[in-house]
């Protein structure tokens, strides 16, 4: 079951008979009151739920959004506003679910719905075949993701690393590794005397298999850290 939080504003002045006192359960007795709400899942974990309408003006970089049942995350987005015509925005966006990108036009101040795409943390415990396990270390429920779900990015998994899982009803519709991982050179030809930073790079194969640039001092043992967004090298850990 998860937690639930609603923020909830009353205006007292609306109600015709006075009331000169009002509870709730609640961490503050001022308003506004966060009102205590449950709904299944799979995590203990408190989910905030806000009660308001969404319209095209509140998009943004990042904003997910429910179109045509499923989930969408939005990349790109422009306010436009036309000599003659209604004003738009016009968006660029991804299917979490498919991966495919689209651009999407909305009138200004049209109602949309907001994707309920919440995040939790989970640890990469180990690879099973050919899934890919994470574990809710309070609960210790197993999530089961294949090399489809979480593409390319395998290269950068390592056991025990803590990841977010992005959940929408139910389901994980997407895995966000750490930005910066550390990980430990295995194979890469061996550095030579007075080589720097600025000296060049050779490749170098990690502990994970993934092969990336790194310069041309670092040895085979090395721990580094490499940028999981980008696949460059960082520093040395």
């Amino acid at each position: 079951m998860v937690a639930g939080t609603a923020t909830l504003k009353l205006n007292l002045s609306d109600f015709s008979s006075p009331m000169s006192s009002f509870s709730a359960s609640s961490s503050s007795s001022s308003f506004p009151f966060l009102l205590s709400m449950r709904t299944p899942s799979s995590s203990s974990k408190p989910r905030f739920l806000r009660i308001y309408a969404l319209t095209s003006n509140d998009i943004k970089v990042g904003t997910n959004l429910e179109v045509d049942g499923a989930p969408w995350r939005v990349l790109e987005f422009l306010h436009v506003k036309p000599g003659k015509g209604a004003a738009f925005v016009r968006t660029k966006m991804k299917n979490y679910i498919t991966g495919n990108t689209v651009e999407k036009t909305f009138r200004a101040g049209s109602s949309i719905e907001q994707a309920d795409v919440f995040k939790e943390t989970k640890q990469f415990t180990y690879k099973d075949g050919v899934q890919f396990v994470f574990m809710d270390l309070n609960t210790y429920e197993e999530f089961r993701l294949g090399e489809k779900e979480i593409g390319d990015r395998t290269k950068w998994l390592k056991e025990g690393m803590d990841c977010n899982l992005l959940l929408w009803n139910g389901k994980v519709i997407d895995v966000e590794l750490p930005i910066t991982i550390k990980l430990t050179v295995v194979d890469v030809d061996p550095g030579l005397k007075g080589d720097t930073a600025q000296g060049g790079t050779k490749p170098a194969t990690l502990d994970t298999n993934a092969v990336v640039n790194v310069p041309l001092f670092v040895n085979v043992g090395d721990e580094i850290l490499v940028d999981s967004r980008t696949g460059q090298y960082m520093s040395r850990a």
